[in-house]
């Protein structure tokens, strides 16, 4: 890896080979694997102790499910990147890891290199999913924006975005990486992930998943 300090990572699966196996293919590329743990109630424990950057994540967990765990840490720590390492393709499962506030989701059956590439990508907010899946996930919120929203007459005036940050939040709308979005605007990535963050702030958002469905429901995706 080329990054001048190691991504703290934490892995947590109730299968210790598996576990032992994922953390030892991240640490041997490069990443500091800061914990790793077997259950939820640990998961949660360990992770707010060892304050990784990337959390590798089981849904299948005893004590708690894997989407509780994400919540917990998510709602906690909004900085935390958590991708979803699950045996399951099931679409409720993905779009329930989603809402908890997963950046990304990738099947088990992704190889070594796929995985170690997910947790960089995910390290810098990308949104990362197994092929298919994407697609599936800015489909449901699609389909959420244009159901009638409830009456709320108190909502307070949307804040007011620059030209720029409103053409970011656009290509994050239409599924683009910051890669992507920083080739297309010819600006650096750092200036992106700023861009995006700001934008974060003032719409007291947590999180990319919560911004996409912000601009798919203004109709940002379409434009």
């Amino acid at each position: 890896m080329s990054e001048e300090r190691a991504i703290r990572v934490m892995v947590v699966d109730d299968h210790p080979m598996w576990r032992d196996a994922v953390a030892r293919d991240l640490a041997a590329a490069g990443y500091d694997i800061v914990a790793t743990a077997g259950d939820g109630p640990g998961a949660v424990r360990r992770a707010k102790a060892a304050d990784p950057e990337v959390l590798v994540l089981d849904l299948n967990l005893p004590g708690m499910p894997g989407v509780q765990v994400c919540k917990e840490l998510v709602g906690a720590n909004p900085a935390l990147r958590v991708l979803v390492l699950s045996a399951s393709g099931e679409h409720a499962d993905v779009l329930e890891a989603v809402k908890s506030g997963a950046t990304g989701y990738l099947l088990k059956s992704a190889g070594a290199d796929e995985l170690i590439d997910a947790v960089r990508r995910t390290a810098v907010g990308d949104p990362v999913f197994t092929p298919g899946l994407a697609g599936l996930v800015l489909g449901e919120y699609r389909r959420l924006a244009s159901d009638p929203a409830p009456a709320a007459p108190d909502l307070p005036k949307a804040p007011q975005l620059t030209e720029r940050e409103t053409e970011v939040l656009r290509l994050v709308a239409k599924g683009l990486s910051y890669k992507q979005i920083a080739e297309r605007l010819v600006i650096s990535h750092r200036t992106v992930q700023n861009h995006v963050q700001n934008t974060l702030g003032k719409l007291q958002l947590h999180n990319r998943v919560e911004l996409v469905r912000y601009a798919i429901e203004r109709g940002l995706d379409d434009e």
